[in-house]
């Protein structure tokens, strides 16, 4: 995180195996984050002036857009009831980080995303809460360059592969 340089990246085990996904480069390749985007969308939410200490109720709840309905649960289907940011985050609680983002702002949470060097979330239009939980598509180095700026205290460097071709 300190010098943005990759130490090591492992690719297919016979890059000219086509059949068995050779010649590909995984960390390039756009795929859901999961829960990794988490402490992204928190970010936004303390720039907005949120604290860690900012309570959210961890309960059943329906955010439902029209007549689709959208009620996510937590990893273990318990509820809480309230939690601070803090405790949601550390313990990553689903339904308190949905609702971290809708106060948030989806479009404020792309922006602090880009901010932190992911370019891959291009369409704001297409993503809904559910990209809280990794509902929008990230490349693993930009992610992993983003973590970079968590460890640098806000600091973003751009990743590098290689330092000098002799």
């Amino acid at each position: 995180p300190k010098t943005g340089r990759i130490l090591a990246m492992i690719g297919s085990h016979d890059y000219f195996d086509i059949e068995h996904e050779g010649n590909f480069n995984v960390t390039l390749a756009r795929r859901q984050p999961g829960s990794t985007f988490k402490p992204i969308v928190y970010a936004t939410a303390f720039k907005k002036g949120f604290t860690p200490e900012t309570v959210v109720f961890d309960l059943e709840t329906d955010f439902s857009v029209g007549s689709t309905p959208y009620i996510p649960h937590n990893y273990d289907l318990k509820f809480r009831g309230p939690v601070t940011l803090r405790d949601a985050l550390a313990q990553s609680l689903n339904v308190p980080s949905v609702k971290v983002l809708y106060l948030a702002g989806i479009k404020n949470s792309i922006e602090t995303a880009e901010d932190f060097g992911i370019t891959t979330l291009t369409d704001p239009a297409r993503y809904g809460l559910t990209l809280v939980l990794g509902g929008g598509e990230v490349a693993l180095l930009e992610l992993s360059s983003a973590y970079g700026v968590f460890a640098n205290q806000g600091t973003r460097l751009d990743h590098h592969a290689i330092l000098e071709v002799r």
